[in-house]
């Protein structure tokens, strides 16, 4: 089942607070999207790990997705190491997808970062052809994404990548809502957090409105990469 974007999140709702506008405009093109989160964001301060699973997936119905994926790596606790590793590579493997998102490549979250670089080294070991993984009792091919862009979350980082999605900002806002346990609820008793209030969807909105004024644009999504873009046509860039 071969992907045109392969999305990782340290924490269910992390792809659809940074990217969630750009999943939802390729999507509308008919792309085929993934997500696999690393964790059920159990240490959460609002929530647990089963209304986070049925939160993502009802937003994963509302983006359109083709697949869904937890691995369940330990919230909070998740190391770069082997282990980890061949878990990302065997789902790059199996999915194969031209892009890959992930987590910011640091940010106030300590997952963030760390998932940002995990994926960034799973998917250049992913095309190694020593490295064995297995799907079911079939050994899976080496492959490697032709590009992995890490979205920018909480921190503000200069974009190195700005996606214009000016026609996606309402819809993103309310596919953020589907985790009605982590953003604003008036009649929630939980303990407010940075991103609970009101203000926090102003926050999304000025975010992509800086990124937009960037290339010319009302609203943007701002991506980094650790390696030289190249484009065929300069008239491409804005």
């Amino acid at each position: 089942m071969k992907l045109d974007i392969l999305a990782f999140s340290a924490h269910p709702d992390d792809v659809e607070i940074s990217a969630g506008a750009t999943l939802l405009k390729y999507v509308k093109e008919g792309k085929r999207i993934g997500i696999v989160d690393l964790t059920s964001g159990e240490l959460g301060t609002r929530g647990n790990a089963e209304t986070r699973m049925a939160e993502a997936l009802e937003a994963s119905k509302k983006i359109g997705l083709t697949v869904r994926e937890n691995l369940g790596l330990k919230d909070g606790f998740f190391e770069i190491n082997e282990v980890n590793k061949l878990a990302v590579i065997q789902k790059i493997r199996k999915y194969q997808p031209t892009i890959i998102l992930a987590n910011s490549i640091s940010d106030r979250h300590p997952d963030h970062g760390r998932a940002g670089q995990l994926i960034l080294e799973a998917s250049f070991l992913s095309g190694l052809r020593k490295i064995e993984t297995f799907e079911g009792s079939i050994q899976q091919d080496v492959y490697r994404p032709s590009i992995v862009l890490h979205y920018i979350q909480d921190n503000y980082i200069k974009p190195d990548v700005v996606m214009d999605v000016t026609d996606f900002v309402e819809e993103k806002i309310e596919l953020i809502k589907c985790y009605k346990t982590q953003f604003y609820d008036p009649k929630s008793g939980d303990p407010e957090t940075p991103i609970s209030g009101v203000e926090f969807f102003d926050f999304l909105r000025g975010r992509m409105l800086s990124h937009g004024r960037s290339i010319g644009v009302k609203s943007a999504e701002g991506f980094n990469t650790s390696r030289q873009l190249g484009i065929s046509d300069l008239f491409h860039l804005k």
